[in-house]
């Protein structure tokens, strides 16, 4: 009898430990995280046009090449569930969670684009060529899709405006849009010059649900990763200013200005939105 009660504890020992294991969870790595996919965006202060006394629309541009934006261009390929910021936003219009707008016409949000039309501004349109079949001898027409390259993008353009809160007695910003800019050669260019184009703008607050349930890794700290939602709300991005809102057709920088004066001109434009509010108090 105390034989066979030995035999039942041990095979139920045994059935327990596997069942422990085989639904044991799996952490990949020291500790639990949170799903970043549940995340949801950052709550903004809400704002009424009655306490706004003062506001300025900004262009600015984020170069990719700097250190600090490294983390909006890589990976260049998926990797562990991550993305790059493009690659995100290709995949976002792909599948209709947001509109691309064409960079053609304005910044104004007006003429929404197909995904076809987003492969057009990259190059990566359908092309039809002339190709022999060599078991017949005979000549064909191939239709060959593009291929859309998103390591030629370079550049954002991020649209923004600056306004101060009386209510609050702040002076905030909120991002309104954000456009890629690509950098490529035209083919068959033998200078090899490089061209600019901006490919589509993205409305930022319709964005910003894709943003947040996607992690942005931090390169001196994993634990500190943030969404990208929360990398422009927080500002860890390094940007200079290329256009204010201003009386001549809101003209760019680079129709009046260049080289050092320019860079100078956009440093006076930053300053002046601090200095703005700094004015505003007595000491």
């Amino acid at each position: 009898m105390k034989k066979c009660i030995g035999y039942i504890g041990a095979l139920i020992f045994i059935i327990v430990f596997t069942g422990n294991t085989v639904n044991a969870q799996i952490i990949n790595g020291a500790y639990s995280t949170n799903n970043i996919s549940e995340k949801r965006p950052m709550p903004l202060p809400s704002v009424r046009e009655a306490d706004v006394f003062w506001s300025k629309t900004i262009w600015r541009v984020v170069d990719l090449r700097e250190k600090m934006n490294q983390t909006l261009y890589y990976p260049t390929e998926e990797t562990g569930g991550r993305k790059n910021l493009i690659s995100l936003l290709l995949d976002g219009i792909q599948n209709g969670q947001i509109t691309p707008y064409d960079a053609r016409l304005d910044d104004d949000f007006k003429v929404p684009m197909t995904f076809e039309q987003v492969q057009e501004s990259f190059g990566a349109e359908e092309t039809t060529e002339e190709t022999i079949d060599f078991d017949t001898g005979e000549r064909k027409q191939v239709t060959i899709q593009g291929e859309i390259r998103p390591s030629n993008i370079k550049q954002y353009m991020i649209k923004e405006e600056w306004y101060f809160d009386k209510q609050a007695s702040a002076l905030n910003v909120r991002i309104i849009g954000i456009c890629p800019i690509r950098e490529f050669t035209r083919e068959g260019d033998e200078t090899g010059q490089m061209q600019r184009q901006k490919v589509f703008w993205v409305y930022y607050p319709e964005a910003r649900n894709l943003l947040a349930t996607n992690v942005a890794l931090n390169p001196y700290n994993e634990a500190q990763s943030m969404s990208f939602d929360e990398l422009f709300i927080k500002r860890f991005f390094n940007s200079y200013v290329v256009k204010e809102s201003n009386v001549y057709n809101n003209r760019d920088i680079s129709a009046y200005l260049s080289g050092k004066e320019a860079m100078l001109e956009s440093k006076k434009i930053e300053e002046e939105i601090f200095n703005f509010e700094q004015d505003l108090w007595e000491y």
